[in-house]
């Protein structure tokens, strides 16, 4: 079965192990899983180039050819570059140990270019060759050129706005799958929306507030998404809770929060109403865990600046 490598960012790192890990069991139940620091191996039918372009924080990805004992190419190794025209050679040293990356960079240019008619080219080349070290195994891999995923674009935006990465590891850790449907029930400017549409994945948008409506509808238009938004509260989600699967939020707090209710009281009523067997990411201010102690399948810190930390409840 192939095996896929992903140097993630660092950035969030247990966030952005899980939703590797997520999406490749969604895909496919049946992967293998391996972690080394900020490498993740995947054994899995499932394409590497397909998880990449779901993922969020996701630095380096591509196929592995084999393990390696050390710095050893040979024809067979390189059969990859036979349709390739241009390539580059890059070392990622995960490692204890300390090397001449542009030096070895540079050998292994020269050994490839002993078996393949391919010329090298730094910058965007039709396939790179990957020699990664840890200080467990070394693996010898390669990725081709990916054609550059378009952002959704926003012509309203909103300073408390939910951060689109994270949303989109929000969505990716419940499994959701393209054609499926996710719900939003405090959407705002519809981050979650267009993040959705983007991955191929249907949803419906509910806030209380008609300017935040207004601006998600006109969002959705610019890139033209299809989501549904509706003027309503979160009681809104008994009546829609057969149509989802998942509901991704971040509750309103300070001056994005427009109601007069206290933030714990929203979210110990949000929590009480959530449909049952929904798969659930949720996000809210840290320090409210203290008082609602409230419980899921596991909990992300998210620090945001020194008055801020946010927790993503996955449920």
């Amino acid at each position: 079965m192939p095996e896929s490598f992903f140097i993630l960012s660092k950035d969030y790192l247990e966030l952005a192990t899980d939703e590797i890990v997520a999406l490749s069991k969604m895909y496919d139940r049946f992967s293998k899983v391996k972690i080394i620091s900020n490498l993740v191996i995947i054994q899995s039918k499932t394409n590497w180039e397909k998880i990449t372009k779901r993922a969020s924080f996701v630095k380096i990805s591509g196929q592995i050819l084999r393990k390696m004992s050390g710095l050893f190419l040979d024809e067979g190794n390189i059969g990859v570059l036979k349709n390739a025209k241009t390539f580059a050679c890059r070392i990622i040293n995960l490692s204890s140990n300390q090397f001449n990356v542009p030096e070895l960079e540079s050998s292994m240019g020269d050994m490839i270019s002993k078996f393949s008619h391919a010329k090298v080219k730094l910058e965007d080349p039709d396939i790179t060759v990957y020699l990664i070290f840890t200080d467990e195994e070394n693996f010898f891999g390669f990725s081709k050129r990916m054609k550059e995923v378009k952002r959704p674009k926003k012509i309203t935006k909103y300073p408390h706005e939910l951060d689109w990465k994270l949303t989109r590891v929000m969505i990716n850790l419940l499994g959701i799958k393209e054609g499926e449907t996710v719900c939003d029930p405090f959407c705002g400017t519809g981050t979650t929306l267009l993040e959705a549409e983007s991955m191929g994945i249907h949803a419906i948008g509910l806030d209380f507030d008609e300017k935040m409506c207004k601006i998600s509808k006109e969002n959705l238009l610019v890139n033209g998404y299809k989501s549904k938004v509706v003027n309503s509260d979160y009681h809104e989600l008994s009546k829609i809770s057969e149509k989802i699967i998942g509901i991704v939020t971040d509750l309103p707090y300070g001056k994005s929060s427009k109601t007069s209710e206290k933030p714990e009281k929203i979210l110990k009523e949000f929590f009480s109403i959530l449909p049952k067997r929904k798969r659930g990411a949720i996000m809210y201010k840290k320090e409210l865990d203290s008082k609602l102690r409230l419980k899921g399948i596991k909990k992300y810190e998210i620090y945001r600046h020194k008055s801020l930390t946010r927790t993503i409840l996955i449920k």
